[in-house]
């Protein structure tokens, strides 16, 4: 149980003494001493009265080493996304960090896919990836970049970088923002996500390229969710023909519409 260590954690983080916390709590600082020291067994009612002050869910303090968190996750958790608090099953995400202790930003190649879709979760297989950093990014997020195969996705172009920003809280999905969904059956896949988790259970995945046919996954199949951030490439992404046609055959159409207008005003 690690109740003590992150009560004591978290009263440090905040920059409180055992004194502001404990006048807050309407209890002696001795008796807060003794249960960060682990000398005193905290009531339901003392987990309830820890959990509403640092707003964080009771089965998160007990069960979770906080300190042992990344910095971004442990701020997710102090800006209310306790997945404890809204029933959903803890995700704690294998990460790696520099010598500053600052968010790595790893990076999975087309040939690391299918090792990823297996060691997502071993802390042990992330440290392998190479990480680099991308200054413009916030610190206080976690990232990752993936290299994305195929059309579907045009006119962002085969072989293109495209980094995430990891989702922690699935409810917050987006419908018609662009999504990197990892699942164990269908791997990595980059789609514009429509969120029908509420009502049906599932993500609707779809292309930018409107020869793929959208589809559906059950959010059970669903193992790490990263929003779409920016993408690197190569290449520079084709002109969109069919598009510039269209554009063309409106100018065309409102020039007769004119004609037409103008010569009914004659």
């Amino acid at each position: 149980m690690y109740f003590s260590s992150n009560i004591k954690f978290l009263r440090k983080r905040r920059g409180r003494t055992q004194d502001d916390v404990a006048f807050s709590l309407k209890m002696f600082r001795s008796t807060l001493s003794g249960y960060e020291n682990n000398v005193a067994k905290p009531s339901v009612e003392v987990l309830l009265a820890f959990s509403e002050y640092f707003r964080i869910a009771v089965d998160t303090l007990i069960k979770i080493d906080l300190a042992g968190l990344p910095e971004s996750q442990v701020i997710q958790l102090e800006r209310g996304y306790d997945v404890y608090i809204k029933g959903s099953s803890m995700r704690i995400l294998a990460t790696t960090v520099d010598t500053k202790n600052e968010e790595n930003i790893e990076l999975v190649s087309e040939k690391a896919k299918a090792g990823y879709t297996s060691g997502f979760a071993d802390p042990e297989y992330i440290k392998i990836l190479p990480a680099f950093k991308l200054p413009f990014l916030s610190k206080e997020r976690k990232y990752r970049t993936f290299q994305i195969s195929g059309d579907s996705m045009l006119p962002i172009p085969d072989k293109s970088w495209v980094t995430g920003e990891y989702v922690e809280n699935w409810q917050y999905i987006k419908d018609g923002q662009p999504y990197i969904v990892l699942t164990l059956d269908e791997g990595i896949v980059f789609k514009v996500v429509e969120n029908k988790i509420e009502k049906d259970g599932k993500l609707g995945l779809h292309s930018l390229n409107t020869i793929y046919d959208p589809y559906e996954i059950a959010i059970k199949d669903v193992k790490e969710v990263w929003k779409f951030v920016n993408y690197i490439s190569s290449e520079i992404p084709e002109a969109n023909m069919e598009k510039d046609e269209l554009v063309t055959e409106i100018k065309a159409l409102r020039k007769e519409v004119k004609a037409i207008q103008m010569k009914l005003e004659i």
